[in-house]
């Protein structure tokens, strides 16, 4: 071999192509998702010189690539502890893709101590290569790890860059430091290479390296390696940095490495220079691990992938709840991880049911929502149409089985009637959310919150009436204005009622008496007290009582009343509300009663606004639970559906349609699904939807799915009345054409309603065993001749998902495209008139009329301001009518409006259409006969 014949090994330009690559993925990776952003963050403790050398080489590499950077600097004699903190803290960043904490750390801190730090790093952004997890994958053959260390992955990567063949060649490795020594003999070893490895007690060092086709030295020390140790045509790579005296230099000393240069250039095939070799290259792979980790980390935040849980179908069909406790669920965490939530968005009520942080609407606010499709009905019969089931059934298709995003969104069922005639609302058959007992009984609490909320509210009405009729008003105004450690002040909702008063005035001694009287007597007229007290009972005894009884209350007696729980109003604004706030300032507009002087009485003039929004912020946070294969349900709130809106809550929606949804540069196959239920048919649940939900949420269904069942609609052409208790007439039990024909009639007027509002129509066709295949062909018919974009038949209920699978298939290809989505009716038109509009289009009437009660109701709505409310029909869920008896699709008829209600704080005024019983009743045999617990302590007898 001739003299200088070496080739040199160009750190510099191969690290610039490195990083070249690194910048044009980046800008790749930008243009197609412009919120991908690679960081880096530097943590340094003290501002030692070369280290802070080499965090502005590190910092200047990001800049050039793309990556962002961040340097944070802690004292020289920040502690183990304090600098783990802040790598905790990055850890939970979903931002930050890779952490690196630039070590010596204060001379103060230990190796064990630098080992703490550096394994408090996670693995996932260690791009250092430094955790235990990653040094020790890097040794094993049979892994890889998430990131190589910087240097000895440049090490391989300049000796790669020679062509000069690893595999079977002899390398030696002179250092054995857990920086760069030991992770270049185990990439070595990986890569097929007899590696020898020599340290500070290793004999006979330069008889090892004559013998090396490969040199690796990282021992520290000043051209330690000779040429003459060299084998000829060996590849030598320097990873020293070691300084000399050198007179010549204006610092007096020369940077070298562990092999001297010129002898070694000599003998070697290729070798390294120092500098510009080693170094720069690993500042290269510290930029391209960076790019490495945020890549990885970008996937994973977007993956949505559900691990299905399996079904064991049996032919004959078990109990709702056999089949419920024979599954077992998988644990919530898991689920919220396959969904896309972060731990800090989870708060867990036991193992398989969390609430969810509404931060979570923040994080994802750059998303495009998912489709949106409103699960609803034809006219409820006592026969029931399986619209749970259907929801459920549907979010198991597209999700368990097709592989997309699927969310079901459900109202939270009272456990009135769970205990009393109807039973839970988690579905039914192989269609169920579970665990089905935890999701019909108590759940996270919710409705236990809005019972308190309510009650205290309650409470304050009549505690401040009581004072109101016992003192002067003095007296009365000092004790809402007490002097205390010598200074009077209101409080924060008082300057509320004092604006609301137009007194401009915030000094309490500054009142004149007249403003003292005025502020301090809400002179709530009895007779106008609408707000009830409200149990999660079905009690008819509590329908009408008669309060303050006891000779403490000194006479002040009055005809009062319980409700269920979910006809609070506030269920309503829980249901409604968009944010805390929003629900705080809900809450406080609250119409309880009107005062002697025609003044609505507010929760806000009662003062209790704030305790109430207390006892119920936890409850706004929607509940994550699961269906039987696994995929995720929101239930959230439970609004009676004649009342009130009848629909789960925006908060839930919106949460879901976020994680269903997609962002700038997917492909539409990473569009997801939110399917959220109306109560009762689609002319009471879809409708309010519309008219009233969407309205506050601003949100816009892309479909609906009505779903009908031939029983169902064999009642309404005509079938015979069902009752409870006696086996079914035939009619329903063996095909019958012509009057499931005329029932059909029932589901178009569906189908013609909702195209009012401009949205799609897909008809699911809940099928039972005794359905004739000639009843469901007759049905899908009628259903598209009657203007549906689809019409499926649909076994969800026997065999799970996969008997939704063309169900969902539809509910796909229909959602395709922008909504059109539309209201029926302006709100700034006259309240009579939007009533009349939603008779007439949705109901089929003729004519409205409003009684004496409710027509003054309506001039005084109007003029307090709530005149610009949506409606909410309050009337019975069996008839497009106000007559229950009115089966199929009535004609010719008035509806009767026999009063105007307000609730001010859900936002919508309910005309009554007859008598609304808010308070159910218990029959003779109660569903709490079978309601126990077995010998395991597990529920049984629910369904």
């Amino acid at each position: 071999m001739t003299s200088h014949s070496a080739q040199k090994i160009d750190g510099t330009a191969i690290a610039k192509s490195i990083r070249d690559t690194v910048a044009f993925r980046i800008q790749e990776l930008k243009t197609k998702h412009p919120r991908f952003q690679a960081q880096l963050v530097i943590i340094q403790a003290g501002e030692r010189p070369d280290s802070s050398a080499y965090v502005r080489m590190k910092a200047k590499a990001a800049q050039e690539v793309g990556i962002q950077y961040k340097h944070i600097a802690l004292p020289a004699e920040a502690t183990v502890e304090e600098v783990v903190e802040v790598v905790k803290t990055l850890n939970n960043d979903d931002t930050v893709s890779g952490i690196l904490v630039q070590l010596p750390l204060g001379s103060h801190v230990t190796a064990d101590g630098e080992r703490t730090v550096t394994e408090a790093v996670k693995p996932e952004k260690d791009v250092d290569g430094f955790h235990a997890y990653n040094i020790g994958h890097l040794s094993s053959r049979a892994s890889d790890p998430l990131f190589s260390p910087c240097t000895p992955t440049a090490v391989i990567r300049l000796l790669e860059s020679t062509g000069q063949p690893i595999s079977g060649a002899n390398a030696v490795v002179l250092g054995r430091s857990d920086i760069v020594g030991s992770p270049v003999a185990s990439m070595l070893r990986n890569r097929d290479a007899t590696v020898t490895q020599c340290h500070s007690r290793t004999q006979n060092i330069e008889a090892i390296v004559k013998n090396s086709d490969i040199v690796v030295s990282a021992i520290g020390k000043a051209e330690l390696v000779k040429g003459s140790w060299i084998k000829p045509g060996a590849v030598v790579i320097d990873v020293g940095i070691n300084y000399i005296p050198d007179s010549t230099k204006k610092s007096g000393q020369r940077l070298v490495g562990d092999v001297e240069y010129s002898s070694a250039a000599e003998v070697a095939s290729f070798i390294t220079p120092v500098p510009g070799g080693v170094g720069p290259m690993t500042v290269a792979m510290l930029m391209e691990n960076t790019l490495k980790s945020a890549e990885r980390l970008w996937a994973i935040s977007r993956e949505r992938k559900i691990q299905p849980l399996s079904l064991n179908i049996l032919e004959k069909v078990p109990s709702d709840i056999e089949i419920a406790m024979a599954q077992t669920p998988k644990p919530i965490a898991q689920l919220a991880r396959e969904i896309g939530l972060s731990s800090d968005e989870l708060e867990s009520y036991g193992k398989y049911k969390a609430k969810v942080e509404l931060s979570v609407l923040d994080r994802l606010a750059h998303r495009t929502d998912g489709k949106y499709i409103i699960i609803a009905g034809i006219t409820p019969t006592p026969l029931g149409e399986g619209k749970s089931t259907t929801t459920i059934g549907l979010a198991q298709a597209l999700g368990a089985e097709l592989g997309r995003p699927a969310f079901a969104c459900v109202r939270q069922p009272s456990q009135g009637p769970t205990f009393g005639i109807k039973g839970g609302a988690a579905g039914g058959g192989y269609s169920q959310v579970i665990p089905m007992d935890e999701f019909n009984l108590h759940l996270t609490g919710d409705i236990h919150a809005v019972t308190a909320a309510n009650n205290l509210l309650a409470a304050a009405l009549d505690a401040r009436m009581f004072h109101e009729a016992t003192q002067s008003d003095k007296a009365l105004y000092s004790r809402l204005v007490p002097t205390k450690k010598g200074k009077r002040e209101f409080a924060p909702l008082m300057l509320k009622r004092l604006q609301k008063l137009g007194i401009d005035k915030t000094n309490p001694n500054d009142l004149t008496p007249e403003e003292i009287t005025q502020f301090a007597r809400l002179d709530v007229d009895p007779e106008t007290i609408t707000w009830n007290r409200v149990l999660d009972t079905n009690d008819r005894f509590l329908r009408k009582i008669t309060i303050g009884r006891n000779p403490t209350e000194q006479g002040h007696e009055r005809e009062a009343g319980f409700d269920i729980a979910v006809a609070s109003e506030c269920m309503a604004v829980l249901a409604l509300a968009t944010s805390l706030n929003d629900m705080k300032n809900r809450l406080g507009a609250m119409v309880v009663a009107t005062s002697k002087q025609g003044d609505p009485v507010t929760a806000d003039d009662i003062g209790v606004t704030g305790a109430l929004t207390v006892l119920m912020k936890d409850a706004i946070k929607p509940n994550l639970m699961q269906t039987l294969q696994g995929t995720p349900v929101f239930v959230h709130a439970g609004p009676f559906a004649n009342i009130a809106h009848g629909n789960s809550s925006i908060l839930a929606d919106r949460v879901a349609l976020k994680l269903a949804g997609t962002e700038e540069g997917d492909s539409s196959d990473r569009v997801g699904y939110v399917l959220t239920e109306g109560g009762f048919g689609a002319d009471m649940g879809m409708e309010k939807f519309c008219n009233i939900k969407c309205r506050v949420s601003g949100l816009k269904p892309d479909a609906t799915v009505i779903v009908a069942t031939t029983r169902a609609l064999k009642m309404h052409g005509g079938g015979p009345d069902v009752t409870p208790g006696k086996p079914l007439h035939e009619t329903y039990t063996k095909e019958d054409l012509v009057t499931l024909k005329e029932g059909c009639k029932n589901l178009i007027q569906h189908i013609k309603n909702s195209r009012k509002f401009g949205i799609k129509v897909i008809v699911a066709i809940n099928q039972f065993a005794s359905d004739s295949p000639a009843e469901l062909a007759l049905v899908r018919d009628e259903a598209l001749a009657g203007g549906a974009d689809a019409a499926v038949v649909s076994n969800h209920w026997a065999e799970g998902g996969r008997g939704a699978r063309a169900l969902a298939e539809a509910v796909i290809a229909t959602c395709e495209g922008p909504s059109d989505f539309k209201f029926l009716y302006d709100l700034d038109l006259p309240i009579e008139e939007k009533i009349s509009i939603i008779s007439k289009e949705i109901y089929g009437a003729d004519e409205i009329e409003l009684s004496d009660l409710a027509r003054q109701q309506v001039e005084t709505y109007t003029r307090q301001g709530y005149g610009g409310l949506p409606i909410c029909m309050a009337k019975t869920q069996y008839s497009f009518s106000h007559d229950p008896k009115l089966k199929g699709v009535p004609s010719g008829f008035t509806i009767p409006i026999r009063s105007v209600r307000l609730s001010a704080g859900a936002g919508f005024l309910y005309p009554i259409l007859g008598d609304m019983q808010t308070m159910p009743g218990l029959g003779t045999r109660p569903g709490f006969w079978e309601v126990g617990v077995d010998e395991a302590g597990r529920v049984v007898g629910l369904f």
